[in-house]
């Protein structure tokens, strides 16, 4: 990716807060930033796409009809942006396969009960459930959660 490239959005952002506020001046407040900055990085999104995007005067600011376009579009995509990072920020839904080995009088009592519920809740989890009082090897049977009760020979299971 090219240096230029990385600042994409942020000069979209940049364009869209001077439209929406209709003036440099704002959107530089809006952003944080001072108002030749703002206008340095409009002014480098016209050249980067050879075009203007806004017609400016000492009192007024229009956008082109090509500004026009790009601010739809720009608005689409930070849009598109923001729910891909709310997305992320929520995590992904778990998925695969959950293997819990438990006792008997734990499996009844209250593993059982809630396994339904779990599966609504988490559709995407596939879970292999043994309910035993059998002692296991839990790295051989592959097991991801074991419940046990009592004194536990030294291990370094975690």
């Amino acid at each position: 990716m090219a240096r230029q490239d990385i600042n994409r959005s942020f000069e979209m952002g940049v364009f869209v807060a001077v439209v929406e506020t209709g003036a440099f001046s704002a959107a530089a407040r809006r952003l944080a930033l001072t108002p030749s900055a703002v206008s340095k990085l409009v002014s480098r999104l016209e050249a980067r796409l050879g075009t203007r995007l806004l017609q400016r005067s000492t009192r007024q600011l229009h956008t082109t009809p090509e500004g026009d376009a790009f601010f739809i579009q720009c608005k689409r995509i930070l849009d598109d942006i923001d729910g891909a990072e709310r997305e992320a920020a929520q995590g992904a839904a778990p998925r695969g396969r959950l293997r819990i080995n438990c006792f008997v009088p734990f499996g009844v009592r209250h593993l059982l009960p809630i396994l339904p519920e779990f599966a609504r809740r988490y559709p995407d989890i596939v879970l292999d459930v043994v309910v035993s009082d059998a002692v296991v090897d839990l790295l051989e049977d592959r097991t991801d959660i074991a419940i046990r009760t009592g004194k536990l020979k030294e291990s370094n299971l975690v």
